[in-house]
Parts: structure tokens; C-alpha cells; sequence
């Protein structure tokens, strides 16, 4: 693959510094992270953006600037520093925009991570780059076998709700990166049609399933079918919800009081937990 370029740098550089910022300062992160309440009712759309900027922790941070790394040389030196700057946001933006849409009844559902745009950049590589390969440790994958897969994953991620990874912007970025790039470069189309359409078709077809019928989302998980049989999938996760913001509330209290440092361990990885959608 051919060398990062310098606008790619920049972003990788300007991710480090304002994640470190949240990291030390929870005040910081709480003001810019990604939350549906304060985009839909205080209009902070600004949280679209910035909130891309900021990560959970260094692994998180890792993981989406060594992708950043290896796949955006790739993108930027076909395309250019502008065309990638509009790949990258637009990514950014779209992931973040199909989760807003996905969790606008869940007030407090909050997310960080620049996953939407890094998956943006990724598959607008595959369509860029007919017959790449991906390596996955130590094993080279075609790109577009790791595109199905991941829009599965993704599709699969979503629905049963297993964990707090931020399938939603995944696949939202993943989505626009690579029409995006097409629209760009309109010629890679006719070079790589089969990638891309096998890719494309599925998540169009989901996304208007969301549209369509939004419950379709929401599918009971392993977990709850087997130690809360009594309950609908709806008073499950109500319940939930509410235990987990009276927590939160109870800790944001402690540091309004006390400071952050007065927090134990398990608090803090309960705020952790809170905030974090690991994309």
C-alpha cells in the first residue's frame, strides 16, 4: 500500500490529542460526545462531528488509528486530500446520523470513536481498489469477502443488542464511504461492480428495513430469553435503562461534589461502560 498522506497524518494526530484531552478530563468528554437527547432536543449537532474525535480508551484509540493508518494511503493518494477529506467526514457524519436515527427514542444513548469514518475509508478502498487484500494477523483475506462479512456482522451486531459496540455507525460509514467514493470516481464501478453491489444491496435493503419496520431492530437476546422469561422485550430494556441512568446520576452527583478522583474503580467503569459505543 502505498504511504500515508499528510491530510490523513493530520486526522490521525488531531484523534491522539483530542482523545487524550477526554481522557484526562471527564467534563470534556461528557461536552462533545455523541448523545441523542442533546443533539435532538439542545440541537448540539456539533456532537455529530466531535464526537468522532474521541475515544474510550487507548485500545480504542489504537484500533481505529492503525486502521486509519494502513488504509488511508490507499484512498487518499487515488483520490486526493479533498475528495478523502469528504470520504472521511461524510463517513463520520453518516454513520453518526443512521445511529441518531436508530436510537432517537433512547434519550441517553451516547457513543464515541471515529469507527464510522474509519470503516468509511476502508470500504471506499475496496471499491477504489479492485482484487485488494486485507490482513487479518496472518492471514490475507480478499477485500470484498471482508466487506460481506462485516455487513453481516454488522446486520447480526445490531439486532441482538449483545454488547456496546456501535454496530449502527459501522455499517452507516461503511455505507457512505464507499458511495461516495463511487459517486467520485465513477469509473471504478464498471471495474469492481460485484463488490460493490453485493456489499451495497444488503445495507440499503437493511437500512429500509429500519425504516420500514423499526422493531425488526430490536430482537431478544440470548442472555434475557434465559434469565428473564417473564418480561416483554420492551419492560426488559425500560427496566434497564432506568437502573443504569439512576447510576450514572448517582455518580455524576458524587463528582459535582467530591471530583472525579473521589471515584472508585467500579465507578469509573461504570461511566466507562455509559459512554461507550467501541466503533
Amino acid at each position: 500500500m502505498s504511504g500515508t498522506g499528510i491530510i490523513s497524518l493530520v486526522i490521525i494526530i488531531i484523534n491522539i490529542i483530542v482523545s487524550y484531552n477526554g481522557f484526562k478530563n471527564f467534563l470534556f468528554f461528557d461536552r462533545y460526545k455523541f448523545e441523542v437527547d442533546k443533539i435532538l432536543l439542545n440541537k448540539d449537532y456539533k456532537r455529530l462531528v466531535t464526537s468522532g474525535f474521541l475515544h474510550v480508551g487507548w485500545v480504542h484509540l489504537a484500533f481505529n488509528v492503525f486502521s486509519l493508518y494502513f488504509f488511508s494511503g490507499v484512498v487518499e493518494s487515488i483520490t486526493g486530500s479533498l475528495q478523502y477529506l469528504l470520504i472521511y467526514f461524510a463517513s463520520l457524519i453518516g454513520g453518526n446520523l443512521l445511529s441518531l436515527f436508530i436510537h432517537k427514542n433512547e434519550g441517553d444513548y451516547s457513543s464515541v470513536g471515529a469507527s464510522g469514518a474509519v470503516c468509511g475509508i476502508i470500504f471506499a478502498s475496496i471499491a477504489l481498489l479492485p482484487g485488494m487484500s486485507i490482513n487479518l494477523i496472518f492471514v490475507r483475506i480478499p477485500g470484498w469477502l471482508y466487506g460481506i462479512a462485516f455487513v453481516l456482522f454488522s446486520i447480526y451486531g445490531i439486532r441482538s443488542r449483545r454488547d456496546n459496540i456501535g454496530h449502527d455507525a459501522h455499517l452507516g460509514g461503511a455505507l457512505i464511504g464507499m458511495l461516495v467514493a463511487t459517486v467520485l470516481h465513477p469509473d471504478v464501478f464498471f471495474d469492481n461492480y460485484v463488490t460493490i453491489l453485493v456489499i451495497t444491496i444488503p445495507c440499503i435493503f437493511f437500512i429500509c428495513m429500519i425504516i420500514a419496520k423499526p422493531g425488526f431492530l430490536f430482537i431478544d437476546s440470548v442472555f434475557f430469553n434465559r434469565h428473564n422469561k417473564n418480561y416483554t422485550v420492551d419492560q426488559r430494556y425500560n427496566i434497564e435503562k432506568i437502573d443504569r441512568q439512576k447510576e450514572v446520576d448517582r455518580i455524576l452527583d458524587k463528582i459535582n461534589r467530591s471530583g472525579i478522583k473521589s471515584l472508585t474503580p467500579k465507578e469509573k467503569q461504570v461511566l466507562d461502560e455509559y459512554s461507550r459505543v467501541s466503533r
